[in-house]
């Protein structure tokens, strides 16, 4: 059942989209996916890599992840199991990177956080409810109302309600308005999510990373050819009336009659037709005659 007015492929791609952030934004999958990144670790080394998380916190954790898709557990014996990533889990690392990159460019308070911090603020950005949903139509719409983005957003409850999704996205930095009634758009920040967002998009639909570039709505190749200028005509369908008949020309004069020098001028060769004379002029009551 459609959860969005979106059209049917933005409300698929959402969907996925909002199913890969489930994924990773809960507290800790970053940052045990990120200490992943080399050869397959037992348990306890996985532990003395993560110090903060409490006994007990990892191992659901870890199961998560491997139902999710992005860890794999390897039995080796009864006394010898590790953990690492997926390929699914590998190719998501990139994108990780590219999240920390946005955010330590756009957000200069969080500029000397390490790369796990600055990941999982931007994944808090990303995953609040609605967020790509609206981020989606912004980038369709280029601009829209309140109004009309809660047509699109939520079109089971009332308009009203988006304000709220609207108000954190505009603290998050991520959409910007020119004031009370006026439409919303994406932010500078939020324009800068392209790439981000296109290979979120790529990696969430099983699709090669390379495919982000020419993403239909958020890819950068993309995007510049849709908004290259295209005149069109102004109607809509060929006019089904008859054309109008071909009106005669002025008689052809011969070539040897034009260039004969001692041809006389006659007061008709200027005229397709002779002209019709002239009634004479009544004469205006009391004039002399």
């Amino acid at each position: 059942m459609n959860t969005t007015a979106l059209p049917a492929a933005d409300e698929a791609d959402v969907a996925r989209v909002t199913e890969a952030l489930r994924m990773v934004t809960p507290r800790w999958h970053a940052r045990i996916l990120l200490a992943l990144n080399q050869p397959p670790q037992r348990y306890t080394d996985i532990a003395i890599s993560l110090p903060y998380l409490q006994s007990g916190q990892l191992h659901p954790k870890l199961r998560a992840l491997c139902d999710a898709g992005l860890v794999e557990r390897t039995e080796h014996s009864s006394r010898h199991v590790t953990y690492g990533l997926t390929g699914r889990g590998q190719q998501l690392l990139p994108v990780l990177h590219m999240l920390g990159a946005w955010e330590h460019q756009h957000f200069s308070a969080v500029a000397l956080l390490p790369l796990v911090d600055r990941v999982e603020r931007a994944l808090a950005r990303l995953s609040r409810q609605q967020t790509p949903a609206i981020l989606w139509a912004l980038r369709r719409r280029r601009e829209a109302s309140a109004r009309s983005l809660a047509h699109l957003v939520i079109p089971d409850a009332h308009w009203a309600n988006v304000y709220t999704p609207l108000r954190r996205l505009a603290d998050d930095g991520l959409v910007v308005s020119a004031g009370k009634g006026r439409p919303y758009r994406l932010s500078p920040a939020g324009e800068a999510l392209s790439p981000v967002l296109a290979a979120l998009s790529v990696w969430a639909a099983g699709r090669p990373m390379t495919e982000a570039a020419t993403h239909r709505l958020w890819g950068w190749a993309q995007h510049r050819a849709e908004t290259t200028f295209s005149p069109r005509p102004w109607t809509s369908h060929q006019s089904q009336l008859p054309a109008p008949p071909a009106r005669p020309g002025p008689p052809r004069v011969p070539t040897a009659a034009r260039r004969a020098p001692h041809a006389a001028w006659q007061h008709h060769d200027l005229f397709s037709h002779p002209a019709t004379p002239m009634a004479p002029m009544a004469q205006m009551a009391g004039a002399t005659r």
